[in-house]
């Protein structure tokens, strides 16, 4: 609702609120005077009068518009916090509720990719040959192991038969190389990995490069069942040819796992530094599939269609969770394909898709063909569809209903957008918003520093005022949980104390957002220095440390910018070389070889001297401003030709094309 139609509404309705205010207190007034009316009539009159005058009737037109979206709402939110509750009660662990689906449907497809697929009963087999094989090696209750591995339908029983052992994995971006990786193994205290071939060439192993600085951790290697080549590596396991003499038995643990007991280990950007390591737990894994296995409506026999990788959470548990905790079948990609998605959807019969923003973006890119509309998905779920081309999304595609929610790895403020409202991101109720205990405070959208009354409580957001969101935490209740990171330090940063009373915590999401008049709730910016692009979030902090490393130390200053009709922020860096000794050549050299494609900055601007303040702060907030718009500025500034990989002179002409489109990104 914008503001234009805001005003007209509340005109509307503050003239409706007079005609029938004066009609109750007419009806109020003949009551009293004809004493032989029922009295009946005087209350109703004065009822209507008080509740249609002042600010009420609002509150009577919202409840008219959402009261079947907040009991939608209700219901979906009962039913998931109910299982949750008689599931953490009785015990139950991704363990052991996977032993239940996989008993129920054993011969049912568990996973499938492309023409290979595993039952429930093969991927239960498989999973006790892992559980088997690494207790052989000494593994034991509470140690890490690392899986860096592609998408494959193996993936899943892998980390599901370590937490037989009760071992946690941390499941690793395969896009991570260098000083990330190590970084991601050594913060989790990971005693071995687990990975996988990706490439032919020696040179192209992400484990290869850094095999000398993790000697003291043992390296199993996993090639899936198409792949014959052999390990290139010295001193590897070969895991999957010991894995056949391995029993496939059903392994248990002496001692049983607790729903609060550590399963995974997650990785997601903060604000700044090296990716954290958020902490899943076995009640977390429940939770999430199942919320979103209720709010879709979804039942076993639905087949989902899940192309995203498996280690982050929207894959590997929103997706692949709905295989391992409800008992459907998940269609798996390796890589996300654009010009395949809907000829794999309707393939493996899908009637329910996964998409983060870019994809729907990709997927409208596409010229349209027979296969738009060739496929039985009714329902897609995921987040990041911007509000410009929804309609035409679910018109081109036919798409019944779109699911978009809102999350984090860690967090414990979930939004969902349960009625398909165009642009929203979820909501809460109006009228009953202490059902579940989210906040939206005011704060500096730029710092993200959150302001605070004299009495040092934060300032609650109205309709329409963007605010930072929080949400309640509460250790007794599973949905208001927080785990945390591997890192405590890390953890406590993301919590927010005295914000309505107190002594209570809250959770910081660090997104800011915006609710309108009848509660739904629409994304507006990340606070702090994290961006996003392409579905993955980038630490300006690590991209500018790689950077500085890269050309000898020069001041670097690391930003989002905003392009035109697409999604998230590309990469920006500003260099001061007053000495113009900036090599570019060697610059994308080393981008290409230290950070993931997606943390590669687009665009670089040539400061010619350091961007600092008088208290010598790096000064980024009119470089955010300027962005990349030539026009604003006469330093040099280049572009990331996506052919070559190279930097380029962004020229007027090239300027226009990006911010029109031709370019493609």
């Amino acid at each position: 609702m914008t503001e234009k139609t805001v005003v007209k509404f509340e005109e509307a309705e503050r003239r409706k609120g007079v005609i029938i205010g004066t009609v109750g207190l007419t009806c109020a007034v003949l009551g009293w005077l004809a004493r032989n009316t029922p009295a009946l009539v005087g209350a109703v009159g004065l009822v209507a009068t008080y509740l249609m005058t002042g600010d009420r009737y609002q509150w009577i037109y919202i409840w008219k518009k959402t009261c079947k979206r907040d009991w939608l709402g209700f219901r979906v939110l009962l039913k998931t916090i109910v299982r949750i509750w008689i599931w953490e009660r009785n015990g139950t662990t991704v363990v052991s509720r996977w032993a239940e689906i996989a008993k129920k449907s054993p011969n049912k497809k568990a996973f499938v990719m492309g023409d290979r697929s595993l039952t429930f009963r093969e991927g239960d087999e498989f999973s006790n040959r892992i559980a088997w094989y690494f207790k052989r090696q000494g593994f034991k209750n509470g140690e890490v192991i690392a899986l860096f591995m592609e998408t494959q339908p193996e993936y899943v029983f892998v980390w599901l038969g370590l937490a037989k052992l009760r071992v946690t994995t941390a499941l690793i971006n395969t896009n991570l190389r260098g000083a990330q990786l190590i970084h991601c193994l050594r913060i989790a205290g990971c005693k071995a990995v687990i990975f996988g071939m990706r490439w032919s060439k020696v040179s192209d192993y992400a484990i290869t490069e850094i095999q000398h600085e993790i000697r003291d951790i043992p390296l199993f290697q996993y090639n899936s069942p198409e792949r014959s080549t052999s390990s290139v590596l010295q001193d590897t396991a070969p895991l999957a040819s010991e894995l056949k003499e391995m029993s496939s038995e059903p392994f248990q643990d002496a001692v049983q796992a607790k729903p609060r007991d550590t399963l995974l280990y997650i990785y997601t950007s903060g604000t700044t530094g090296f990716p954290k390591a958020a902490i899943i737990t076995n009640i977390r894994y429940l939770l999430i599939p199942l919320g979103v296995y209720n709010s879709a409506q979804l039942n076993s026999s639905d087949v989902i269609y899940d192309p995203l990788p498996l280690h982050h959470t929207a894959g590997g548990v929103l997706g692949a969770g709905q295989a391992v905790i409800l008992g459907c079948t998940v269609a798996l990609r390796k890589k996300f394909s654009a010009s395949n998605y809907w000829s794999d959807a309707a393939k493996h019969g899908c009637t329910a898709a996964q998409y983060i923003g870019e994809i729907c973006r990709y997927l409208l890119a596409v010229p349209p063909g027979p296969n738009d509309r060739a496929h039985r998905v009714k329902v897609m779920v995921g987040n990041g569809l911007r509000p410009h081309i929804w309609e035409e999304f679910i018109q081109r595609f036919n798409i019944q209903r779109v699911m978009e929610f809102y999350g984090a790895t860690e967090g414990n403020s979930n939004l969902v957008n349960l009625d398909s409202k165009v642009g929203a991101i979820g909501f809460l109720s109006r009228l009953v918003s202490s059902i579940y205990p989210l906040i939206l405070v005011k704060c500096d959208e730029i710092t993200g520093d959150i302001y605070r009354d004299s009495n040092g409580r934060c300032i609650s957001c109205g309709p329409h005022e963007p605010g930072v969101l929080l949400g309640k935490i509460d250790a007794k209740k599973a949905i208001l949980t927080f785990s945390g990171y591997a890192d405590k330090t890390a953890s406590e940063k993301k919590m927010v104390r005295n914000v309505k009373e107190e002594g209570d915590c809250y959770f910081n999401t660090g997104d800011i957002l915006v609710m309108d008049h009848y509660g739904y709730f629409y994304f507006k910016d990340r606070t702090g220095d994290t961006f996003r692009w392409r579905g993955e979030n980038v630490s300006t902090a690590e991209v500018e440390g790689v950077i500085s490393s890269i050309v000898g130390l020069k001041d670097s200053v690391v930003y989002g910018v905003a392009i035109p009709n697409v999604e998230g922020k590309a990469g920006m860096v500003a260099i001061a070389d007053p000495e113009k000794k900036l090599n570019l050549t060697a610059l994308a050299k080393g981008l290409r070889s230290s950070l993931p494609a997606y943390a590669r900055p687009l665009f670089v601007r040539i400061l010619p001297e350091p961007p600092l303040t008088a208290t010598f702060k790096l000064r980024k907030k009119e470089l955010v401003e300027q962005s990349f718009n030539i026009t604003l500025f006469d330093d040099p500034t280049y572009f990331l030709d996506q052919k070559t990989m190279e930097y380029v002179p962004l020229t007027q002409k090239l300027y226009d094309d990006i911010n029109q489109g031709v370019v493609r990104l």
